[in-house]
């Protein structure tokens, strides 16, 4: 079924350029960030068709989501318009996300129980799945709720993972629903790829399987130098790249080892390393590079540290602090030196002027095979943003130009280049 397939008015038999969105809402209390995470599908472009639990409407408003989605709220099976509205939204659906997702809701999804009009457009779907978990730290760490988790995902149901954070009442902890931009930019993603999947007319879509058995590791993300225990030193490198790259990796039948400091949501399928600065993550990536067969050093990697890191909190009346920085270790570098016989390795190159000659330069005193740059002084490009434009310089001397796009499919690019890499003799 291809992505964008109705009119506001939602009959099946018309077609627009839309990707339909089915937006469960379960009853939690962060059933408000639903609100938010309609807007932004919404002003995306997205049709978003909401439907509601009959519970949830204790924590928000059907009207609420009457004014923001693109089409009336639906609640019931019995009281729609349409004679059969799970069938209906099930088949029209291009992906369906469910935020919040309680522990009720995904115990009854996983069981299959189909007692209301959200569980039963679920269970009558083909479309992929999205849930956002949200409850309270104990509840997220029962045995229950982690089972139902892993039976959903080996069906091939995708998960936003919550965050820390506060919780209802005051409590802080584990399991508050992931940001809605965050939950956003993986219904983007998602929808991307399977608009690109489906279409088969681009050539970043990438070959389902052509990186079975290999074993990939990439890094995501900007480390923070700690100046004092409040303020750190970092770059405006969200993550998404490097978190697309993987997610894109594992769908192409990848073992993947995901090293970040970024709170974007875990690709299902890679194994996640979290860390915060340059020399955690000089550690672990070049421990995990030794068995690795393809490294993406996609990371923002801060260039500089405070020499000396204060134990307590400098305060303004203090004056003006004397900050030494000294350089961190380039882990791209090292990583060229220790390579294996063999071991694809590509670096990113972030850039605001001479990208070219930027990017050719540190290939080659990197020793990497691939060197993927972008200017990110461009609009919409790089940094925060949910599309990239990349030209992929190689050390083969080829040159390979792409232009804006999601990152989903920016990440399929660079694995296109890395393929036919794999198992030569290295740069």
């Amino acid at each position: 079924m291809d992505v964008g397939q109705v009119t506001p008015e939602g009959s099946g038999d018309d077609k627009g350029v839309q990707p339909f969105v089915v937006l469960g809402v379960s009853a939690g209390i962060a059933a408000y960030k639903a609100v938010e995470v309609c807007r932004r599908l919404v002003d995306a472009g997205v049709h978003v068709a909401p439907v509601l639990t009959e519970r949830a409407t204790r924590f928000v408003g059907r009207a609420t989501f009457d004014a923001l989605g693109s089409e009336p709220t639906q609640m019931s099976v019995w009281d729609e318009a349409s004679p059969i509205p799970h069938t209906r939204l099930g088949q029209l659906a291009d992906l369906i996300v469910v935020a919040p997702a309680t522990a009720d809701l995904l115990a009854r999804y996983a069981a299959g129980i189909a007692d209301d009009l959200l569980t039963t457009t679920l269970v009558a779907t083909a479309a992929p799945v999205l849930v956002c978990p949200a409850m309270h730290t104990e509840m997220w760490e029962h045995p229950s709720v982690r089972d139902n988790l892993d039976t959903l995902r080996s069906r091939g149901v995708f998960v936003v993972p919550p965050e820390d954070g506060r919780l209802a009442g005051g409590d802080v902890g584990s399991g508050r629903m992931a940001e809605p931009s965050n939950i956003v930019a993986a219904v983007l993603a998602m929808l991307e790829a399977r608009s690109a999947s489906t279409a088969n007319t681009a050539s970043t879509a990438g070959t389902a399987g052509d990186l079975t058995g290999v074993r990939v590791l990439v890094s995501a993300g900007g480390t923070r130098e700690a100046i004092d225990p409040v303020r750190f030193i970092t770059n405006r490198s969200s993550g998404k790249q490097g978190h697309a790259v993987a997610a894109a990796a594992v769908r192409r039948g990848a073992q993947v080892v995901l090293v970040t400091t970024s709170s974007q949501p875990r690709p299902p399928g890679a194994e996640v390393v979290d860390v915060e600065t340059a020399e955690e993550m000089e550690q672990v990536m070049l421990a995990r590079a030794q068995d690795a067969d393809v490294v993406v050093m996609a990371a923002a990697v801060a260039d500089f540290r405070p020499k000396v890191v204060v134990d307590t909190k400098l305060h303004k009346a203090d004056g003006i602090p004397d900050l030494v920085l000294e350089a961190t270790n380039d882990i791209l570098a090292e990583l060229g030196r220790r390579r294996r016989p063999g071991q694809v390795l590509v670096g990113f190159a972030a850039e605001t002027d001479d990208v070219s000659e930027r990017a050719r330069a540190k290939l080659v005193a990197k020793g990497v095979d691939l060197m993927v740059a972008n200017d990110v002084s461009a609009p919409q490009v790089g940094f925060d943003h949910d599309t990239n434009a990349v030209t992929i310089f190689g050390a083969d001397g080829t040159v390979t130009s792409v232009p804006l796009a999601a990152k989903s499919l920016v990440a399929d690019a660079v694995l296109d280049r890395v393929c036919p890499l794999i198992g030569g003799s290295g740069a």
